[in-house]
């Protein structure tokens, strides 16, 4: 072999198949890996791993990108966290298909739903779109750091064919419901990877209203599978409450059964039905055993609000004395409540009613922890606001008051929402090891003012593989759970593994130095709106299609990332093993 564009010399490879590691060199040409072995060719760029270890890049399969794919370049934080691949248009919400009368409509439904600032939407969509088809030619004009595949948003969708009829959840007439089906078809055949829906109570417009989705007729949604049937390819994706557990988790049966195509939900341990995620495992199980592709997508930590003054959710919002001052700009809300006497006041008050999520919140002392340097994700209960105060005697709104004011009030308290009933994570745990679960639950993109567990990839190493105290789970194993399984799962299967014939998307990562920094908040959105962001220590580069895309988290201007429109076949080489 003469000289190839990269190799990366002498690290230790992890090859996504979740077998043991070894010690390689990597060669790439031309966007994909050519050799793995002793490589004796030279690199037009040689990357010295020698200590280090070599991933495939992470497939995320739970994010919401898809406005800032429209207008960014760096899908970020993911592919600050060595993501290569990010998947969209989960929940059922996204921009296309879409009508100019349904513009407002989406913005309100994904400003609620996922907690991106409809300022941002509003400035930074070009809505140079109607189709699904033309959303994803708009996606392809702008190149990206990272590959990105979407998902068609059962919300769009219903509101681009019913209207304001669907916004309104009335029900679908037998031609609607076949145009549906008709649309899906069209929008899997052009690339979409899949179709997304939502069927809980929590997802509101902000509004308050319901999303589009919620209580759609069963008659639909088999339109919906038959449109993937007929296509012969594409995923489908779900959240649910499973209120009616049984009779909805064999609907989802039925619906991969007609379809024939894989089918993921999203599956958390909450505190108000603690043992719901057992009961689905149960019946995951079972519908393995009968031959039925469906699995569930699980975090691997708590899904974790982060309270703070910059942020979404406080637990001060509802005091009377803190609405006036909500709107001024940080540094002047932080002078006013550092002085005495508005603190005396402030904290005397009871919170005003109509707020149920957020006083729910502000009375959950023994779910608050100051999230510490590094972030710690699975706090003991031991150093939460309510073990403080008691020791302390301290009033515990004022612990989260100085918490929150402390450092100009750029801090966070992290609030364990779901996934942390028993404050640990063995549960988390024993989702992680079934077969039939993906890791995922990422939101990257998403949840821009309240939650940022866009990191969970490297948490996965960090704390799973390495810091947690308490049993742990191997490299190889983790590395495989969001490189190909994730890959796999979405029928990427040329992607998440180190093989020649594999896309040459791979993370170089310094496993002694990798480490989380803390969230903080940024304001470049469209707009100057405010969004998350976390970075890492420790990924020494991040390759995409043979591109490096990152040093040392500092981006390199590289942007070979495209939309991956459809399935991919596995190289013939080892398809063929």
């Amino acid at each position: 072999m003469g000289k190839v564009d990269l190799v990366i010399r002498g690290g230790t490879v992890f090859d996504g198949l979740g077998g043991e590691s070894f010690e390689a060199d990597v060669a790439i040409h031309d966007g994909r890996i050519v050799e793995v072995g002793k490589v004796s060719a030279s690199g037009t760029e040689e990357i010295d791993a020698k200590g280090l270890m070599i991933t495939p890049g992470w497939v995320d399969l739970h994010t919401h990108y898809d406005g800032q794919v429209t207008w960014d370049q760096r899908m970020s934080p993911s592919s600050i966290h060595g993501a290569t691949t990010v998947i969209m248009g989960n929940c059922g919400v996204g921009f296309a298909p879409v009508r100019p009368a349904g513009h407002d409509t989406l913005i309100r439904l994904m400003e609620g739903v996922e907690d991106i600032p409809g300022a941002a939407l509003h400035e930074g969509l070009s809505w140079n779109w109607e189709s699904f088809a033309d959303y994803m030619k708009t996606i392809e004009q702008l190149p990206h750091d990272i590959d990105v595949a979407v998902q068609i948003p059962h919300g769009a969708l219903r509101v681009y064919v019913m209207g304001q009829r669907g916004a309104d959840r009335e029900p679908a007439t037998e031609a609607e419901i076949a145009e549906m089906g008709a649309l899906v078809r069209e929008g899997i055949k052009a690339g979409a990877i899949g179709f997304s829906t939502t069927r809980t109570m929590v997802h509101r417009t902000i509004d308050g209203d319901l999303t589009p989705t919620v209580g759609a007729a069963k008659a639909e949604l088999v339109a919906i599978a038959e449109g993937l049937r007929d296509a012969r390819a594409g995923v489908l994706q779900f959240v649910s409450d499973f209120s009616d557990l049984e009779n909805e988790f064999e609907m989802l049966c039925e619906l991969t059964e007609i379809s024939g195509r894989p089918l993921t939900f999203s599956m958390v341990q909450a505190d108000a039905v603690p043992n719901q995620w057992r009961m689905l495992m149960e019946r995951l199980d079972a519908a393995a055993a009968r031959g039925i592709n469906i699995k569930a997508q699980v975090a691997g930590r708590p899904v974790g609000l982060m309270l703070g003054l910059q942020g979404s959710v406080h637990p001060f919002m509802t005091r009377p004395s803190y609405r006036p001052i909500m709107d001024l700009p940080l540094a002047e809300r932080v002078e006013i409540m550092l002085d005495p006497a508005f603190k005396v006041k402030l904290l005397s008050e009871a919170p005003e009613k109509g707020h149920p999520f957020i006083n729910s919140l502000a009375g959950a002392y023994n779910k608050m922890f100051d999230l510490g340097t590094p972030p710690n994700y699975e706090p003991d209960p031991k150093d939460s606001v309510a073990a403080l105060a008691k020791k302390t005697g301290q009033n515990p709104d004022e612990i989260v008051y100085d918490l929150l004011t402390a450092n100009g009030g750029t801090g966070f308290l992290f609030f364990p929402l779901h996934n942390y009933t028993d404050f640990n994570l063995d549960n988390v745990l024993t989702m992680l090891k079934n077969p039939n679960t993906l890791s995922g639950l990422s939101d990257g993109g998403a949840h821009v003012g309240a939650i940022c567990d866009v990191s969970l990839p490297t948490f996965m190493l960090t704390h799973w593989c390495r810091d947690r105290k308490g049993e742990r789970l191997d490299l190889a194993t983790v590395i495989k759970a969001q490189t190909k399984d994730t890959a796999d799962a979405v029928g990427l299967y040329d992607h998440g593994v180190i093989r020649p014939g594999y896309k040459a998307d791979i993370n170089v990562i310094d496993f002694d130095r990798l480490q989380l920094r803390s969230p903080h908040m940024v304001y470049d959105l469209p707009a100057g709106a405010r969004r998350l962001m976390q970075e890492a220590d420790g990924y020494v580069a991040t390759i995409a299609s043979g591109k490096v895309i990152y040093r040392e988290g500092v981006p390199t201007g590289e942007l070979p990332g495209r939309l991956v429109r459809g399935h991919k076949t596995a190289p013939a080489a080892v398809a063929a093993e």
